[in-house]
């Protein structure tokens, strides 16, 4: 079974890092830079709801404030996610995108 784990989170951040790339620096800079003018992330997005997006995370020890994806200001409730382009999401949020930050 771990092996299995090991290769989603695998694929997780290379998603990720696809993303980010194909997004580019600026795009991303300019995000984190505008976050507070940046809408809130529906659930009901076709994004979100492929990757299971919640604004309440249903696992007390994963939630988007202790994701290696987050990204802006420390302390705001809504935060830039490299995988949601263009949207805040919720820090106490899930997805099945979800991979903790380095310890």
């Amino acid at each position: 079974m771990k092996g299995s784990t090991d290769r989603r989170r695998f694929l997780r951040l290379t998603m990720a890092g696809i993303i980010g790339l194909t997004l580019g620096d600026q795009v991303l800079r300019r995000q984190v830079l505008a976050s507070e003018e940046l809408p809130h992330l529906a659930e009901d997005n076709a994004q979100a709801a492929a990757l299971k997006y919640t604004h309440q995370s249903p696992q007390e020890d994963q939630h988007c404030g202790n994701c290696i994806l987050l990204q802006g200001n420390e302390g705001d409730e809504w935060r830039p996610c490299s995988i949601f382009p263009g949207h805040t999401v919720n820090v106490k949020g899930w997805c099945s995108a979800w991979t903790a930050k380095p310890a």
